[in-house]
């Protein structure tokens, strides 16, 4: 009789040698301190920025409707060149000339005859009317439009564009304001302001203003 445990014996290192291989065929695994795999993601767009209570709405400019409770009816529109903007139940809305939140509250007057107590909140994600930014024109060495922000006054226009020519009358300046439907002068001295420190001449601007440096008189 013939004992298995020969053939066993001679067997073993053939398995071994077997495994062995098989074994070195296995990938490593990955280190513990290995960095992981970044995956592609989209970068994020920076929020728009927020434009002043008192901003006023203007042609071209880019508007959020947010109606609580009712995401159907909130929308993102542009104001046309009428003046105008169009959202579902509310259509050729009057946004131009006024605040957000005046714009709110006559949205929510045209949405109460189809929604119980509608809550409008309006945000400017785009501003590029003309009604966002403040021009200076005349004697100035740069006349430009500058985006118009909270605080802006008149010698932060004045420096950003370049300061003063040498033909410029700089006491006869002044800053036309839209007031609804009628323009206010406001006489600006610059030569004060700038030659003598008379800061109440640094008057704070607002949107579509306009500042005005004329020339000298010879």
């Amino acid at each position: 009789m013939f004992s298995n445990s020969g053939r066993v014996g001679r067997g073993l290192p053939a398995l071994v040698a077997l495994a062995t291989v098989w074994i070195g065929q296995v990938p490593p695994a990955p280190a513990a301190d290995a960095a992981p795999a970044v995956v592609p993601a989209m970068a994020p767009q920076a929020p728009a920025a927020p434009v002043a209570d008192n901003y006023i709405i203007g042609p071209g400019d880019t508007i959020q409707v947010f109606v609580w409770r009712n995401p159907d009816l909130s929308v993102t529109v542009p104001v046309r060149p009428d003046g105008k903007i169009s959202t579902p139940l509310a259509e050729d809305v009057v946004a131009i000339g006024k605040t957000p939140s005046q714009l709110a509250r006559e949205m929510e007057k045209v949405l109460s005859e189809f929604v119980r107590t509608p809550q409008v909140n309006i945000i400017v994600s785009q501003a590029v009317s003309s009604y966002s930014k403040v021009t200076v024109v005349g004697q100035v060495k740069n006349p430009q439009s500058l985006p118009y922000r909270e605080g802006l006054k008149v010698m932060d226009v004045v420096l950003a564009s370049g300061g003063l020519t040498d033909f410029a009358a700089p006491n006869r300046a002044k800053v036309v304001r839209k007031a609804g439907n009628a323009e206010l002068d406001l006489p600006v001295h610059l030569g004060d302001l700038m030659n003598k420190g008379a800061m109440k001449y640094n008057i704070d601007l607002k949107p579509g203003d306009v500042l005005i440096v004329p020339q000298s008189r010879f």
